[in-house]
This record gives C-alpha cells, structure tokens and sequence, in this order.
C-alpha cells in the first residue's frame, strides 16, 4: 500500500461533501506531476484529505476504490476513486508539518502547489501521531 496527499479546496469540495457522498471521483487535476502520481495509486491506497485555501490542515483519511481513468478530452489527465475511511480525531495543520522535523522532506512541503503528492511511510505514521 502506498500513501498520499489530496488536496482541495473546502469552498469547491470538502471533507463534509465527500461524507455526505460516500465517494467521489477525484477529477480536475491538470498537472502533469500530479496527473503521474494519480496514475500510480492502486486500489488500497491511502491518502489524507487536505483542505487548502485558509484552513489548510489534513483532515481526514480516504481510500483509492478504482485505479486512474481519462478524465476530459485528453488522455494525459486522468482521475481516481476515493472513498471516506474516516476523519482525523485532530485536524494537522499546515504549520504544524512545517513545524514537525520528520516532515522536512515532504513532497506537498517542497512543492506546496502540487494537488497531489506522495507520502513515505514514516511521514504517513507521523501524521498519524500528530492527529492523535
């Protein structure tokens, strides 16, 4: 299983929209680096939910439920299946991870304005623990 980052904005779709649904398509992502890393999530996956915009905190946990699919007119975008697994008893905050030295080599640290990011292992239990 490999672990990620999805980040929206909770004005477009939120944590709350996403329960209310019970899944969703992760569409709209039209940047390559990010398009790649959605082409490399499996069914099983996990990632945290992030609200960008003001809040900015990870705040709760999905899983990838399909694998990537076109997503528009051209082949390069593409989009994933998530559904909710449940939210963090604690919302992270983006200063808390820039706060948190295990965090330092963080994909979404070094290019904030990536939608999609990977995250190790070790970050993954990290955030996990600064959720608690």
């Amino acid at each position: 299983m490999a672990y990620w980052l999805l980040k929206s904005e909770p004005e477009s779709y939120s944590w709350d929209d996403l329960l209310a649904e019970g899944q969703t398509e992760w569409t709209g992502v039209r940047n390559a680096a990010a398009a790649l890393h959605l082409k490399a999530m499996t069914v099983g996956d996990r990632a945290f939910f992030y609200h960008s915009g003001k809040d900015k905190a990870a705040v709760g946990m999905v899983e990838v439920t399909r694998t990537a699919q076109q997503d528009g007119d051209e082949a390069r975008w593409v989009s994933v299946a998530v559904k909710p697994i449940e939210p963090l008893a604690k919302a992270v905050t983006l200063a808390a991870m820039k706060a948190e030295p295990k965090l330092a080599g963080m994909e979404m640290l070094r290019q904030s304005r990536l939608s999609v990011s990977p995250v190790s292992d070790a970050q993954w239990a990290t955030i996990l623990a600064m959720s608690r």
